[in-house]
């Protein structure tokens, strides 16, 4: 998954995470479902009626003309989502991460015509494939994007730790912790040691042998990371 940085007016860096192309194209669908199901509806409900020609245009046109605007209207008015992005944690976004304006969604409307119904979808795909902003023509005229709103776990952020083939554990008692408090445990131990900060280091040391009632031997870091290695070598192989 591509990402890029934006630095916002308060000089603070946000990163985005840009939408898979395989997301955009379910989301894709699963409006066309919706637009299908419309229509589907609007036949039944019309199969049995006659209409005169002037009638036929007025209700041809009232008719078509939610389709016509369907991806306009849903992300105007709901904060960039359409229905297929929303069950798909999708948004568009403008490339500094702020609210698009309607100039900005009318402008990406308008491109759909070249970016995806002339040609199937194919340029758009090409498009944001090769821009590395997850920006078709129709994002990249209107300085917007589309991001992905689903959370990203990076594997540092995770109970998992990488321990040798053979590794022989100390501390069996690592086992009266739950995975939640495990996690816990790692993420403050990682920030402190990113941070330097050897005074919490040391708390959640104290903290944890006292727990597991056991003395606390090693210095505070390598007993942090003896106990985080048995917790993962014991719950992998159970």
């Amino acid at each position: 998954m591509d990402n890029f940085q934006i630095e916002t007016a308060q000089n603070v860096n946000i990163l985005q995470n840009v939408a898979g192309v395989g997301d955009r194209i379910l989301a894709y669908l699963l409006d066309s479902l919706i637009m299908g199901f419309y229509v589907f509806v609007i036949i039944l409900l019309f199969s049995s009626v006659h209409l005169t020609d002037d009638y036929f245009m007025v209700v041809g046109l009232t008719i078509g003309l939610p389709l016509f605007l369907y991806h306009l209207l849903w992300e105007m008015l709901w904060n960039g989502q359409s229905p297929g992005k929303a069950v798909m944690n999708l948004r568009v976004v403008k490339t500094d991460g702020s609210k698009p304006a309607f100039s900005n969604y009318l402008l990406r409307w308008l491109l759909r015509v070249i970016d995806i119904t002339a040609t199937s979808g194919g340029l758009a795909l090409v498009t944001i494939l090769l821009n590395g902003k997850g920006q078709r023509l129709g994002d990249m005229a209107a300085l917007t994007t589309v991001i992905t709103e689903k959370p990203i776990v990076n594997f540092s952020q995770t109970i998992v730790t990488d321990i040798p083939e053979n590794y022989q554990p100390t501390y069996p008692q690592v086992t009266v912790f739950s995975d939640a408090e495990m996690q816990k445990i790692k993420n403050i131990f990682m920030e402190a040691r990113q941070h330097g900060n050897h005074h919490v280091i040391l708390k959640l040391a104290d903290k944890v042998s006292s727990v597991m009632t056991v003395k606390l031997e090693d210095t505070p870091l390598k007993f942090l990371d003896t106990v985080i290695k048995d917790y993962n070598h014991f719950t992998q192989n159970m």
